[in-house]
């Protein structure tokens, strides 16, 4: 049996060597390229990070980054649990900036969300943070500042637990997945504020149409076609940006720069998978050799293996993997679109190579995509078609659309706690326990939000899609992932059943590119969604929209209802797929105000954001959600 304190106490000492499949060789270094020196790994209790400018380099092209310490990613934190931390933030740019700890358990004033709980910091300010490590696993920080984030300006925390790691394994490698544009990124939001599918070089084709028609009929096909046509969508539209503006990354490299994590053949090798990316989900996988996933989001889960997993923007994972033979292994990263990669090499010696596998055929929307009936197919009826119903536009005075600056409309920390009762109520629970539908019985779903020029479509029969892998994951020919094979590794800390329930809708106009919830961008927000401190309340989400969104909830964890009564796995971000309803549960401890946002750069920029504003001691007015009866749970 491998010894961990052994392991530790010689990386620490040897300083990278955890990290030696990070080092770029001779020939991939650059004195001027910020992503080219490997994760340097920081540890302690006391740290200081300059945030600067500085170039990186993909694959022989150059761009500007935002950088910490002069690196992209950011150095790898190392902390333990227990620990107080102490960092001292010097901001050199021309602009303010920041820094979020994602998935820290942390005092409200330290989250590090401009306009929310902090002001910013300042250009030529020091700002330090200062809390408590009440965790351990495998976590992330980024700006929260504009668009800094995909400029580089993000980076690994892992925390050591105080006790025994019940993960057993002889080495291990941070994975940080991430995607750069060198059109810069507020180019491409501006590009697709024009125009939404700016980046779909994947569109359907008069072949396509043909093979469609061989398989279903011409007439099927042909209504098909019509009924994409009248909802003004595209079934290829996967991902807003693609491998066309798009290059991804694994710590800071290319592909071509070939990653390299060395391993001695049996040994047990643990990869803690980061999606730092601003926009792009990556299936992850390694061809012939299988996966054991031991953590979600930093928190452990009972081991599942599978050959490949999903990873929305801002989830953590971590796999133990085994290799036995003396040979090379390809770490696969393909974007959820299949428009690009990003890959990299487990392996015995350096300098050693495996095939890569070619891209896989684009995935297609369909009509669960669309929040249908799973049943419907090509050859619908028409009244099948409004089961993601067009929504007229101008029936609010809601209008025009933009960045949001989460500090320019009054609603921060005190703007915020001033406001009054949460607008975001849930329609009463059927007997199935399905909020929000119909109580007459015919299973749709009710939409009491505002329709202005920001919801183009609601889905009226949504259903959860937790057991499903992810988009291209749904028909391969080996194990994938899943949220309901997800179980937490300790008891849930809290088991009640939910005393209420509080709806939101994930809500868009795709082709003005406006995202929003419940209909309201947040410029437009007057009033937080309201949690009372200890409370147990369940938080269900309703995708109107044709997209994935990994929606992610600051200062605290929750619960995903899969199934599970006492073992939920416990996340602070989950994917919620389109046409999709699922629920987590929620215990509010830390008072204070808290963003509640799509982790898609660009869709949070646009509006998909909130807050939620969570209270001592005050019970939630009567209209913030509806209380679940027994048939609820």
């Amino acid at each position: 049996m491998f010894s961990r304190r052994h392991f530790l106490q010689t990386s620490a000492a040897l300083g990278s060597t955890l990290l030696v499949g990070d080092i770029a060789p001779a020939w991939a270094q650059s004195a001027g390229a910020a992503n080219l020196s490997g994760l340097q790994p920081l540890s302690g209790t006391e740290f200081d990070l300059t945030i600067g400018r500085s170039q990186l380099a993909i694959d022989g092209r150059t761009g500007p980054a935002i950088t910490v310490n002069g690196q992209v990613p950011a150095p790898l934190l190392r902390w333990r649990e227990g620990d107080e931390i102490t960092l001292r933030v010097h901001n050199t740019l021309d602009t303010d900036t920041s820094i979020h700890w994602h998935g820290i358990l942390l005092p409200n004033e330290m989250d590090g969300v401009p306009g929310v709980t902090f002001p910013g910091i300042r250009p030529g300010e020091i700002f330090t943070y200062r809390f408590p490590l009440r965790q351990a696993g495998t976590y992330w920080y980024h700006s929260h500042s504009g668009l800094q984030e995909q400029l580089g300006h993000y980076g690994p925390i892992i925390v050591e637990p105080r006790g025994a790691d019940p993960v057993g394994y002889d080495r291990e490698y941070v994975i940080v997945l991430s995607d750069y544009t060198f059109e810069g990124p507020h180019r491409v939001f501006q590009r697709l504020m024009a125009s939404s599918d700016t980046y779909n070089f994947q569109q359907r084709t008069v072949p396509d149409f043909f093979r469609a028609a061989s398989r279903h009929g011409f007439m099927a096909t042909l209504r098909d076609r019509l009924m994409w046509g009248q909802m003004r969508m595209s079934p290829t539209d996967i991902s807003d940006a693609t491998a066309a503006t798009m290059d991804y990354l694994i710590n800071g490299h290319g592909p071509d720069d070939n990653w390299t994590g060395l391993f001695e053949p049996g040994e047990r090798v643990r990869l803690r998978f980061i999606n730092a990316s601003a926009m792009t989900f990556f299936n992850v996988r390694i061809p012939g050799l299988p996966m054991t996933v031991v953590q979600a989001d930093g928190l452990n889960v009972q081991p599942v293996e599978t050959d490949e997993f999903q990873i929305g923007v801002a989830e953590t994972y971590d796999v133990v993997v085994q290799p036995r033979d003396d040979r090379a292994y390809t770490l696969m990263c393909e974007t959820n679109d299949r428009s690009g990669y990003v890959r990299g090499t487990l392996a015995p010696r350096t300098g050693m190579t495996a095939p890569v596998p070619p891209l896989r055929e684009r995935p297609t929307l369909t009509m669960r995509d669309m929040g249908m009936d799973h049943g419907s197919m090509p050859g619908m009826s028409h009244q099948d078609t409004h089961a993601m119903r067009p929504v007229a536009s101008g029936q609010d005075s809601h209008s025009g659309h933009g960045g949001v600056d989460h500090s320019a409309h009054g609603q921060g920390a005190a703007g915020m706690s001033g406001m009054g009762h949460s607008a975001h109520s849930a329609a009463p629970a059927t007997p199935t326990g399905h909020a929000g539908h119909d109580t007459s019985g015919n299973g749709m779903q009710v939409h009491d939000h505002p329709m202005g020029p920001g919801v183009a479509n609601v889905a009226m029969q949504p259903v959860s899609r937790l057991h499903e892998p992810g988009a291209g994951l749904e028909d391969v020919p080996h194990r994938a992932l899943s949220y309901t094979q997800l179980r937490s590794l300790d008891r849930n800390p809290d088991v009640r059943q939910p005393a209420r329930e509080i709806e939101v809708h994930l809500t868009s106009n795709m082709e003005r590119y406006m995202w929003s919830f419940d209909g309201t961008r947040f410029s437009e927000v007057v009033e937080p969604i309201r949690f009372t401190q200890g409370e147990r309340l369940r938080l269900t989400m309703v995708n109107d929209t044709m997209m994935v969104h990994p929606i992610h909830l600051h200062g605290m964890f929750f619960e995903v209802v899969n199934g599970e009564t006492t073992h939920k796995p416990r996340k602070h971000t989950i994917n919620v797929k389109p046409g999709e309803k699922l629920s987590v549960d929620v215990t509010p401890e830390d008072v204070g105000d808290w963003a509640f946002h799509c982790h898609l750069l660009y869709h949070m920029h646009a509006g998909m954001f909130q807050v939620v504003s969570v209270r001592a001691g005050e019970a939630p007015p009567a209209h913030s959600g509806h209380h679940m009866q027994h048939g609820d749970h």
